[in-house]
C-alpha cells in the first residue's frame, strides 16, 4: 500500500513538474522580443534558441509538448514577437500556426519616394536602392523593369518612362516577417486601386483627363496646401491656368527637382532646365512630385470655381488667394517677407 501511494505521489510530483514548466510561463517580464526562425531549422534548433533567449525554462519542456501534440515538424519559418511571459502553449500556437510578426509602416501624405526609402533604410527593413530599383528613381526617365499592369488598370496611362511616384498609397500597413519590397510595393498599388473608385474613375473620364494627370495635379496640392476647401479652389486656378496655357508656377516643383527640405526657391531654382519644372515649361510636370492621400486626389478630380488666379501659402500655411498679378505681388510682400 506505501509503495503504491509512493508511486502515486511520484507520479504526481513529475507530472506537477512538467505541468509548470509547460503551462508557468519563465517569468513575468512582458518585454517583448523577436524570434526568428530560419528556413531549414528543425524542432531541436528552435527549442534550443528559445531556451538560449530566455524564452522558455528548459528546452525538453518544448520538444515534449510539440512531441505530445504530434507536430514536431510543423512549426514555421519567420519572424515572431515573443516573450518570456508566454508560456510553451503560447509560443507554440504561433510558431504553429506562422503568425508572424507584422512590421508597421506608416506612409505619410505627401511623402516623396525619396523620403518612403529612407523611412525604410532607416527602419532596417530595406535598403533605399531596393525600392528606387524596383518603383523607378525620383525624376528617372527609364522604364521599369517590373510589370506593375497586371490587374493594375489604373497604371495603363502611366508613360512608361515615369515611375510609381505617386502612386505608392499613403496608409499604414503591417508587412509579415519574411516579406520582401515587392509585397509592400503591391500592398500600396492595391490600396490606391481600392482608394480610387469606379465612380471616381467614370468621373475622370468624362473630364477627358487620364488618372496619371489627375495623380500628378493632386501631388501639387498635396505639397501646396493644407485643407480640402483650400485644395479644391487652388485646382480650380491649375486647371485653369493649364487652359489658359499660363504656367502653373508651383514652388512645390521645384523643391521636388532640388530635394531640398525647404519651401524657399530662388529666381536660379526657378530657371533649372527640368521637365517638373512648372515655372520654366507649361502645363504639369512630367509626372507625380509626391504620393498624395485621397482628399488631394478628389480635390484635383473636383476643382472648385473661383474668381482667382493666383495663390500662395504662408509661412503658418494660410492660403492667400489672389485675383492679379497685382494683387498676388502685394500679398508676396506682406506674408512672404
Amino acid at each position: 500500500m506505501k509503495t503504491k501511494v509512493f508511486i502515486l505521489f511520484f507520479l504526481f510530483l513529475i507530472g506537477a513538474f512538467f505541468w509548470q514548466g509547460i503551462y508557468l510561463p519563465k517569468n513575468t517580464e512582458a518585454q517583448s522580443r523577436i524570434f526568428i526562425i530560419e528556413k531549414g531549422q528543425g524542432l531541436f534548433q528552435i527549442a534550443a534558441s528559445l531556451e538560449g533567449e530566455g524564452l522558455i525554462k528548459n528546452k525538453i519542456f518544448f520538444e515534449l509538448y510539440l512531441a505530445g501534440l504530434g507536430r514536431t515538424r510543423q512549426l514555421q519559418a519567420g519572424k515572431y514577437l515573443l516573450a518570456p511571459s508566454m508560456n510553451i502553449p503560447e509560443i507554440s500556437s504561433q510558431l504553429l500556426n506562422g503568425d508572424n510578426y507584422k512590421e508597421k509602416v506608416t506612409i505619410i501624405e505627401g511623402w516623396t519616394l525619396r523620403d518612403i526609402a529612407w523611412y525604410l533604410e532607416n527602419k532596417g527593413m530595406f535598403q533605399a536602392e531596393e525600392l528606387f530599383e524596383l518603383v523607378g528613381f525620383p525624376m528617372a526617365t527609364e522604364e521599369l523593369s517590373k510589370n506593375f499592369t497586371d490587374g493594375s488598370s489604373f497604371l495603363t496611362d502611366k508613360p512608361k518612362d515615369t515611375g510609381l511616384e505617386g502612386y505608392l498609397f499613403p496608409d499604414t500597413y503591417y508587412l509579415g516577417g519574411g516579406a520582401d519590397i515587392e509585397k509592400l510595393v503591391e500592398m500600396m498599388l492595391t490600396n490606391f486601386d481600392d482608394k480610387l473608385t469606379a465612380e471616381l474613375r467614370e468621373e475622370i473620364t468624362e473630364q477627358n483627363k487620364t488618372i496619371f494627370e489627375i495623380v500628378t495635379m493632386a501631388s501639387l496640392l498635396e505639397k501646396e496646401v493644407r485643407t480640402l476647401e483650400d485644395k479644391k479652389i487652388v485646382s480650380g486656378i491649375l486647371w485653369k491656368r493649364i487652359a489658359n496655357k499660363m504656367p502653373l508656377q508651383s514652388c512645390a516643383s521645384i523643391v521636388y527637382i532640388t530635394g531640398q527640405r525647404t519651401t524657399k526657391v530662388s529666381i536660379k531654382d526657378t530657371e533649372i532646365d527640368s521637365p517638373y519644372n512648372t515655372y520654366k515649361y507649361l502645363g504639369l510636370p512630367l509626372g507625380p512630385i509626391c504620393n498624395p492621400g485621397l482628399e488631394s486626389i478628389l480635390a484635383a478630380i473636383y476643382p472648385e470655381d473661383s474668381p482667382f488666379w493666383y495663390h500662395l501659402s504662408t509661412l503658418e500655411g494660410e492660403t492667400i488667394f489672389s485675383r492679379n498679378l497685382e494683387e498676388h505681388n502685394i500679398a508676396k510682400a506682406k506674408y512672404l517677407k
